[in-house]
């Protein structure tokens, strides 16, 4: 696991939409984890973190 790769994780957890938008940018994945993140913080990061990894 890179560095970078951690600092992304620590994003996710903290901002989620931020983390994948950093990421990816402002495609499907970014909009599925604003969503989950106004329905709820923990899908969110669940959903930022394995977005991130996979």
């Amino acid at each position: 696991m890179g560095t970078t790769n951690c600092i992304d994780i620590l994003v996710a957890i903290f901002l989620p939409p931020i983390g994948v938008f950093l990421k990816f940018g402002c495609h499907v994945e970014f909009w599925i984890c604003l969503l989950l993140t106004l329905f709820g913080y923990l899908p969110g990061i669940i959903y930022a973190v394995y977005a991130i990894t996979k």
